[in-house]
């Protein structure tokens, strides 16, 4: 019978239930469980693909085509697996299902109620991915906070599972807050007590809780937490503030809390936990040869959220190359043709980030050609991949105003223009270009020698693309069109000729970067900007 675990938190939002959620299950799949993590987010939004990245940071995209929440990134780089459609549900996507079955007749005429109806279709989310029979526990974590108007009807479902299933078929584990007062010289149990009290009220009793806290607890804060919150001691598990969140997982070994929870779940597994390769990456993360500072280009630098995989992606190449990568955001708006110099050219490599609309464009565009003229290294993903042939076409190619119709409709040389498939739409969620698509790479190619291979698959979520009306043009005067969707004819990758690293990507090679599998491209991009690096000096 699948086990199921449920990871709530309380006190304080951005308190790290995802980064928990997947270290627990990192703990358990090293054991040799077969481990399943879901997010469930209590927003009416069906999914996160229109909400701006400043709401609630990066859409993460599945090889599914699913726009999901960022956690389920976290998810994937932890455990190496990927995920689908059935592991993010929001309440929008909850109700959606409810009331288009109330309109197909499903409820005989009922009145259709959050009890049953709404809490029947939680459950049924919730045990999804139980059907297959593919796994022994499934992890769900609920987004938001205890006492959240929106997130009780999730509440009301754990009850009622933990009821249904039994204390040792589903267990829940509640994420709280240990704030230390520094005035007092203190930490505080009340904020957790309060936020247990919550969820008691609604019917729930935690069987584990985990504290976040600057401070170490003693013994006796333990004893207090358990007593208080009804828990025995060793289910009160310190989790407390490292450098980096590829520690957590090592923290919770120490903690023990894959055995408590192993024991409250009644399983029994013999296997130590295999974490070589995770303390490995982690004394190269840790221990650094060196370190290259490659500028981040983007228009939602205010929030490192909204560029999260890139973020972690460098993280992993930077391991593979035995060297820190210092990341320096710089906002795409306050960058243009006179101040460019001032702030690229101490860089030992440049990523322009992906982003819809015309804000900041043209930073984006005056950062590349600035690139391309000093031949530094060069990555630019989907939107960056697209300023860069913008750039291109007016500077090299010399077609005045040439531009994406995506900003400037009526452009005389629209090098990237709107999809077929795309006219006429007028629903904006969930119709891009969205999840893995092939790529053919050219021989002789940077992107053929950094996969080792000459088919890729990647993942996509756009309405643009390059207009092949354009291409020849682009090949003649140096620009390399190294990757094409078979299927479709599509450009997927430009690089130029006669430079030390310049390529530009359609899809976002930054999804499928792990802790175990860093992605190629970030790995031979740091390694350029190493050499880089080193022929300055």
């Amino acid at each position: 019978m699948t086990k199921y675990i449920f990871v709530t938190g309380g006190v304080s939002s951005s308190l790290g239930k995802g980064i928990i959620a997947a270290s627990l299950a990192k703990l358990l799949q090293a054991r040799g469980l077969r481990v399943a993590i879901q997010k469930f987010d209590p927003y009416i939004n069906v999914d996160p693909g229109t909400l701006n990245p400043y709401e609630h940071g990066e859409c993460y995209v599945t090889d599914d085509g699913a726009e999901t929440d960022l956690d389920l990134g976290h998810y994937e780089r932890f455990l190496n697996i990927p995920t689908s459609q059935a592991n993010n549900v929001t309440t929008g996507r909850i109700y959606q299902t409810v009331i288009n079955h109330e309109r197909e007749g499903v409820y005989l005429g009922k009145t259709v109620q959050v009890i049953p109806h709404i809490t029947n279709e939680i459950k049924r989310r919730m045990q999804a991915l139980a059907v297959t029979g593919e796994y022994d526990i499934i992890i769900t974590e609920i987004g938001g906070t205890v006492g959240d108007i929106e997130s009780l009807p999730f509440m009301e479902s754990i009850r009622q599972m933990k009821w249904e299933l039994g204390n040792q078929n589903a267990i829940v584990i509640h994420l709280t807050l240990i704030p230390y007062l520094r005035s007092a010289k203190e930490l505080k149990t009340k904020p957790t007590q309060h936020s247990v009290k919550d969820l008691l009220e609604i019917g729930i009793q935690p069987d584990i809780l985990v504290c976040r806290t600057e401070m170490e607890l003693n013994t006796e804060l333990r004893r207090k937490l358990a007593l208080f919150c009804n828990v025995t001691v060793n289910s009160v598990i310190e989790a407390k503030d490292v450098s980096t969140i590829y520690e957590v997982p090592i923290e919770m070994l120490r903690e023990k809390l894959d055995l408590t929870v192993l024991d409250k779940l009644n399983l029994n597994t013999t296997q130590e936990p295999d974490l070589g390769l995770w303390r490995k990456f982690l004394d190269t993360l840790k221990n650094p040869k060196g370190e290259v500072r490659i500028g981040l280009v983007g228009k939602y630098v205010e929030l490192q959220d909204a560029y999260k995989s890139i973020h972690e992606a460098f993280i992993h190449a930077g391991a593979s190359n035995e060297c820190k990568v210092i990341v320096e955001s710089i906002h795409s708006e306050h960058l243009n043709g006179d101040n460019a110099a001032e702030l690229l050219s101490h860089l030992d490599g440049v990523l322009v980030a992906p982003g819809f609309g015309g804000r900041g464009i043209e930073g984006k565009i005056d950062a590349i050609k600035y690139i391309r003229e000093h031949k530094i290294p060069f990555f630019g993903i989907c939107f960056g991949m697209q300023c860069a042939a913008i750039e291109f076409a007016r500077n090299v190619l010399k077609l005045e105003g040439a531009h994406t119709v995506e900003v400037a409709p009526e452009t005389s040389h629209p090098v990237i223009d709107i999809m077929e498939d795309q006219k006429g739409l007028t629903q904006k969620g969930g119709t891009m270009r969205l999840g893995a698509y092939d790529c053919q790479l050219e021989p002789d190619s940077i992107a053929r020698e950094a996969y080792g291979k000459g088919l890729i698959q990647e993942r996509h979520r756009h309405r643009y693309e390059f207009n092949n009306l354009y291409i020849e043009q682009f090949r003649k005067a140096g620009m390399n069109i190294s990757g094409i969707n078979p299927h479709r004819k599509l450009v997927e990758i430009i690089e130029l000729a006669n430079h030390p690293y310049y390529i530009g990507v359609q899809f976002h090679p930054e999804l499928k970067s792990t802790v175990e599998r860093p992605h190629p491209l970030f790995v031979s991009f740091v390694a350029a900007a190493c050499k880089f690096r080193d022929a300055k000096n």
